[in-house]
């Protein structure tokens, strides 16, 4: 353990990028057996719980506009999520999960469950284990927002 609480920061930040890399791995196989992608994947599960704009999902997952505007085009294509107006923004649409993208988030969860769960109990990882990381990872975020 690091007693310099910068260095455990950058450690940790260090290992987040990592299991992320690792896990989009992992997710790339996943998803293209259900013949879509992990960019896709990430996107549908961003407006799974409630319609967010591109660029209010683009911030949620760290990554350029345009970037989540190409993917969401795709999906909109495929009829996995749907525009409804923004009450906010006239020109900026929301995007909303349909019956078709949920029935595929849905998938894309049941596909990549017993792997995950496995994965977990072969490190002997605990779901207060995973509630704690999130926590702390959660308050990072917060002070980085502020």
């Amino acid at each position: 353990m690091a007693a310099d609480p910068h260095l455990a920061y950058r450690l940790l930040v260090a290992q987040v990028y990592e299991v992320a890399g690792l896990s989009r791995r992992h997710s790339d196989r996943d998803a293209g057996a259900e013949g879509t992608t992990t960019a896709q994947w990430h996107v549908l599960s961003a407006v799974s719980d409630a319609p967010a704009t591109v660029s209010q999902v683009a911030r949620r997952l760290g990554l350029a506009r345009q970037s989540v505007q190409r993917v969401a085009d795709d999906l909109l294509a495929r009829g996995d999520v749907r525009p409804v107006p923004n009450p906010d923004h006239v020109r900026s649409p929301l995007l909303e999960i349909t019956g078709t993208g949920s029935a595929l988030l849905d998938r894309l969860w049941e596909r990549s469950r017993p792997t995950r769960v496995a994965m977990l109990a072969e490190a002997g990882i605990s779901t207060a284990d995973l509630d704690h990381a999130a926590a702390t990872l959660a308050a990072l975020a917060a002070a980085l927002r502020s």
